[in-house]
This record gives structure tokens, C-alpha cells and sequence, in this order.
């Protein structure tokens, strides 16, 4: 099957974090995949391979909703426009875009992970805000409609090179550097106080 991603990889328009959270919102409240294009990144994370728009490198990709389970369970009604929002304005745990780059970015904006609430929940905690500024500067985002999202993921993951991926993307050579990273993170938080409040 011939797929046309044009729209993701030669986008019209890329759009800001702002501009998305604003409103109306411009997202779609459907099923697809979306894309992210940055400005900036962390030394560390290798770009040289991978797919570039007007200058900025494509590092990761998401779809909503997830792939339907097999066990019978009713498939999820999230859509892009759920994910984008959560991804912008969520915290580190209900986003796996945003626990990555703040492990990539805890030295240079000076967060780290946290265990939060009860002690179950692990967020940046007041870092989730720089966090935010980051995305503001650096993000960029576009999206197209697709109502089988995980076969075009599937696909792209294999065909583009996406170091921010974690999910079916072992072959990656930045793949058990992050995984690590990330690992660390939770590792330093366990060993650290409870916050209580935020």
C-alpha cells in the first residue's frame, strides 16, 4: 500500500504551541498521526539522518488513538487533538513526548523527575512550566487524519530515522542511550522526597 504522507513531511504549515492551544484550536477532533519538528535539541540527540523541513528536523511521531487492544477491551475515543493538548499542557506522566525531553533537557533547564501527589505519579513538577517555555520556543507540530493511525506509525518508524521514539524502534542507534536516560530519571526520583503539592 502506497501512502501519501506529503502533508506530514511536506507540510502547508507548522504550527506552534501556541497557536495550538489557542483558540478555536485548530486540531481535529479525529484520528490520526501527528509530527514534530524542533529547533533546538540537546547535543546528544543525533539529527544528522533524519528528515528535515525548512531547516528543522523531524524527531518524533504520535498517533491517537493507540492501537486497539486484542483483549476485547472497547477501542479508545481519544483523538489528535486530546494528545496534542496533553502533550503541550500535560506533565511527564501522561506524556511520554515530554518525560523524554525533559530527561534530555534537565541539566540545561535545571529540572528533574519527581515523584508527586501520593508518590505514585512521576512529573517534573514545577519543571513541567519550563518545559512549556521550551516547547514555546522550539516545537512545531503538524498533523494529518487517518482512522487506522498505528499502520502509518508502524511505517514511519521504519522508513524515518526518529531518535525520540521509543515504541517499536529498538533498531534505532539513539534508541538505549534515551531508554537510560530515562531509566536514570525515575532511578534519582525514587531516592528523592515525595512533593506533596504543586
Amino acid at each position: 500500500m502506497i501512502t501519501d504522507y506529503s502533508a506530514l513531511l511536506q507540510p502547508q504549515k507548522l504550527w506552534t504551541r501556541a497557536e495550538i492551544l489557542g483558540k478555536p484550536c485548530p486540531v481535529p477532533k479525529s484520528p490520526g498521526i501527528y509530527v514534530w519538528y524542533f529547533q533546538a535539541m540537546p547535543p546528544q540527540v543525533p539529527t544528522a539522518q533524519c528528515h528535515t523541513h525548512n531547516g528543522l528536523p523531524l524527531l518524533y511521531i504520535g498517533i491517537s488513538p493507540k492501537k486497539p487492544s486484542q483483549n476485547g477491551k472497547p477501542p479508545s475515543s481519544h483523538t489528535i487533538y486530546n494528545r496534542l493538548r496533553y502533550h503541550l499542557k500535560g506533565n511527564a506522566r501522561g506524556s511520554t513526548l515530554r518525560l523524554t525531553l525533559g530527561c534530555l533537557l534537565s541539566d540545561e533547564l535545571g529540572i528533574q523527575l519527581r515523584r508527586v501527589g501520593s508518590g505514585a505519579r512521576m512529573t517534573f513538577a514545577q519543571g513541567e512550566r519550563l518545559l512549556d517555555a521550551w516547547l514555546d520556543q522550539n516545537a512545531y507540530v503538524t498533523w494529518m487524519h487517518h482512522p487506522q493511525p498505528w499502520l502509518l506509525e508502524e511505517e514511519l518508524i521504519q522508513t524515518l530515522s526518529l531518535p525520540l521514539n521509543l515504541d517499536q524502534n529498538s533498531h534505532h542507534a539513539f534508541h538505549d542511550t534515551l531508554s537510560k536516560l530515562r531509566a536514570n530519571g525515575r532511578l534519582r526520583a525514587k531516592g528523592l522526597p515525595v512533593i506533596k503539592s504543586i
